[in-house]
This record gives structure tokens, C-alpha cells and sequence, in this order.
């Protein structure tokens, strides 16, 4: 098949397991590293989907992270020509400001724990979320607050805000991190300590210690959503 183009933001947030179950699906992934100097592809080209990583950086400042804008032309191709396109947690907010949404800061402060996703009837019959996936790690502190005009809210957490976007008939974004587990959550808990201080230790080491004992949920509930995905994009012709 030909590949998957991953954009991946940061060295601490790579595709990890939902790479990792989309590649035992039969995909091939291609991942760009813009932060590392490695270019973007000038469109979708030779690719049969698309996957936007996360990362802390803040998805409207593209002059702090230049390759923002190349990112967002790319969605906006992907949801125009009906490429799958997947944005996650960072991803998710760079889809939306691309497809004319709005994005701030969660006035509730940063989200962070083991969530559960608040699906509505919407998401009946969908072919990646169809299977209501019950929890996902959290970790952020911008939101998609107003979808883009024709998009679908198909959950939202219990305190109201976004959780998961459908975007256009093969495009979605999610606010979670299904793809994670301990160790990658670990890393970015140790990097926010340097900056900042280790005074939410006990809350991070609780988050921590709750996706080892739900690992298996975790994966049982997102491993058919990265193999979804993946079919999906096995089953569309690349960009011509």
C-alpha cells in the first residue's frame, strides 16, 4: 500500500502504540520530523492517509512552529480530496483551527488523567469510532472549543468540553492520547518537572499507576480504532 504520512511534532511524542497496531494492520507508516529539519511533503502525493501527531507546542502560534502552516494545508487537502486524516490531542486542535474552528486555552485548567469519553448517538455506525472506545489518557491544556462549520461532536467529556471531531466523511480529531502508555506519559511528566516544578507528583504518579493497571482495556478498546483507521486508508487509492 502506499504510506501513511504521520507528522510527528516532538521527539517525546512519537506515533508509539497506535503506530505500532496500524503497522500490524498491514500499514506503512511515513514519518516526517519537521522539528528535526526533515521537510513535509508538499501534498498528499503517493500517500493514502494522515496522522497529526501531538506535542505542547500551541497549534495557532506559527511563528514559534513554521511548519504549523504547511500542516494545516495538508489537512485541508486531506478533508477536500477525502484522504483519511487523523489529528490527535495537538493534531486534533491543528485540524480544527485549519478547517476554521476555534482553539483556546481550557479556562478549566490542563486535563490530565485517565478519562472517560462521553460518546453520543452520533457516533453510530462510524467506521473508526464505532466501537465507543470507554477511557483514553489526557493530557492537555488547549482545546477545540467551537468546531469547524460541518463538522459532527461525536463526544464529550463530562465537564463539557470536545473530546472527539468528525470532521468530514474520512477525517476525525480526538483531544485524547490513546496512543500512549506509562513510559511516554512518564517522560513528559519529567520534562514538565524541569520547567515547572514536581508539586503535581502525586497527581501524575496516580495517572501513571491507573493506565498500568488499565492497560489491557486500553489497548482491547484502541487497538480496533487504529486498525479501523488503517483499513480505511488500505482501502482509499493514494493522492494521484
Amino acid at each position: 500500500m502506499s504510506p501513511i504520512l504521520v507528522v510527528q511534532h516532538e521527539g517525546d511524542c512519537p506515533p508509539a502504540w497506535f503506530g505500532t497496531w496500524m503497522t500490524e494492520a498491514g500499514a506503512v507508516l511515513d514519518v516526517r520530523r519537521p522539528y528535526a529539519g526533515e521537510d513535509l511533503p508538499a501534498d498528499l502525493t503517493g500517500h493514502s492517509g494522515m496522522v497529526v501527531l501531538g506535542g505542547s507546542m500551541n497549534a495557532l502560534d506559527e511563528s514559534a512552529t513554521p511548519w504549523l502552516a504547511p500542516v494545516k494545508a495538508l489537512v485541508r487537502e486531506a478533508v477536500g480530496a477525502r484522504v483519511p486524516m487523523l489529528g490527535i490531542c495537538l493534531g486534533h486542535q491543528i485540524a480544527t483551527d485549519a478547517l476554521g474552528g476555534q482553539v483556546v486555552r481550557n479556562r478549566a485548567g490542563t486535563q490530565r488523567g485517565l478519562l472517560i469519553i462521553g460518546w453520543n448517538n452520533a457516533v453510530a455506525g462510524d467506521p473508526v469510532f464505532g466501537t465507543r472506545p470507554l477511557a483514553a489518557a489526557h493530557w492537555n491544556s488547549d482545546i477545540a472549543h467551537v468546531p469547524p462549520d460541518g463538522a459532527t461532536v461525536l463526544a464529550r467529556a463530562e465537564s463539557g468540553e470536545i473530546q472527539v471531531l468528525r470532521f468530514g466523511e474520512t477525517a476525525w480529531g480526538i483531544q485524547s492520547h490513546p496512543e500512549v502508555d506509562e513510559r511516554v506519559l512518564q517522560a513528559w511528566a519529567e520534562q514538565e518537572w524541569a520547567e515547572v516544578g514536581t508539586d503535581n507528583q502525586a497527581e501524575v504518579d496516580d495517572f501513571l499507576t491507573r493506565v498500568v493497571d488499565e492497560w489491557d482495556s486500553l489497548v482491547a478498546w484502541w487497538q480496533p480504532v487504529a486498525a479501523a483507521f488503517a483499513a480505511l486508508c488500505l482501502a482509499a487509492p493514494a493522492q494521484p
